[in-house]
């Protein structure tokens, strides 16, 4: 049996009777779990809570949405003006989930839950749009398959399922790991595809410590109990990091590992990212200070920071600092007047001259944190 199959196979009886091996002990928002079928609740399978990270407003996309409790609970909190999109590939759990969304609908007072089957290493083709199309063209020749490579290209380019940009928080719950490792770099820039500028993840999932040797990767039932396939800790930030992400933060980390399999400790996580504004770096003189306790820090762009300094940083770097996804590590100076904007040009580690910051303004208090 492939990984996907077994991955198909154990969700289906999930969504069936209830899977107690599939499940890491979390601490839900029980107001918000409130409002949800006790059917929900019982048939989801996760090892965190990403949806403490959702903003009134916020379009949400939750990975692997199974019995769609992630999502009613989002749904919950993004207000009338938001929206949360679920995708799964089983039809058990869509229809599972699905099963409740006019109950749910009505509870929530408008209708802000949408499931759409995908897989989530390619956000872009819509399999129940895949599924019509055989209905009508079945592939019974070598040829046919030619053909059917040609419309799903052709369906990603002018209907996909999730377009560009148009994501502000993307949430996952223990799912990337049931990815094959083939397909996992491409699953995570997918999440940065569809994420807008400015926009965020929190993803809840399973990493081990140690890399997973073969024999366990090869056993479907490790697999599809989240073991076997989880990326290893440090491999795990980084990958957000080469999708081109910043502020990769490990924000959760469970101190007692979830399951021991030959000695490798795999343990549930949550880390939050920021996809950068696509906007040009354009030095107009601002300039942040690193509070400490550390004496110089580096970004994911590769700037350093010194603790105590005025550092020299682009328009785009200075709202990001000050914008609450660092916190309260950085103070924010002005120039004390606006020079015309140029190409960013300094090197990195560059002191801003006290004349040109001298009586500006100061933002020194962060916004809450957005992840």
């Amino acid at each position: 049996m492939t990984i996907e199959a077994g991955v198909l196979q154990r969700y289906s009886q999930g969504a069936e009777s209830i899977q107690a091996d599939l499940c890491c002990p979390v601490d839900y928002d029980r107001t918000l779990l409130a409002l949800l079928p006790q059917e929900i609740i019982d048939k989801d399978y996760g090892c965190g809570d990403p949806s403490r990270y959702v903003q009134q407003g916020d379009v949400v996309l939750d990975l692997g949405s199974g019995s769609g409790k992630i999502c009613y609970m989002a749904a919950q909190l993004v207000g009338a003006a938001g929206k949360v999109i679920g995708v799964d590939m089983n039809d058990d759990m869509l229809n599972l989930a699905c099963k409740y969304q006019a109950e749910m609908a009505e509870k929530l007072g408008s209708d802000r839950v949408v499931f759409v089957k995908g897989q989530i290493q390619d956000l872009a083709l819509d399999l129940a749009a895949m599924n019509a199309h055989l209905s009508e063209n079945p592939v019974r020749h070598a040829e046919d398959v030619i053909a059917l490579r040609a419309w799903q290209e052709q369906q990603r380019k002018t209907s996909p399922l999730i377009k560009d940009n148009s994501i502000d928080l993307v949430v996952s719950n223990c799912v990337l790991n049931l990815v094959h490792d083939s397909d996992k770099a491409q699953l995570i820039q997918e999440i940065f595809r569809v994420v807008k500028p400015g926009g965020r993840v929190a993803i809840s999932d399973i990493v081990c410590d140690e890399l997973v040797p073969a024999h366990l990767k090869n056993d479907t039932q490790l697999w599809s109990g989240c073991i076997s396939g989880a990326l290893q800790e440090h491999d795990f930030l980084q990958a957000f990091i080469a999708a081109g992400f910043v502020a990769v933060t490990l924000d959760k980390w469970e101190s007692a590992p979830w399951q021991v399999v030959e000695g490798i400790e795999f343990r549930a996580v949550t880390i939050t990212a920021v996809k950068p504004q696509a906007e040009p770096c354009l030095d107009v003189g601002h300039a942040v200070i690193y509070r400490g306790p550390f004496s110089e820090v580096q970004d994911d762009e590769g700037h350093v920071f010194y603790r105590g300094q005025r550092m020299a940083v682009c328009e785009r770097s200075y709202k990001l600092l000050t914008g609450g996804v660092y916190g309260e590590q950085f103070i924010g100076i002005a120039p004390t007047q606006q020079q015309p904007p140029k190409n960013w040009c300094h090197a990195s580690g560059t002191i801003r001259s006290v004349k040109e910051t001298k009586g500006a303004a100061h933002k020194a208090d962060s916004a809450p944190s957005c992840c």
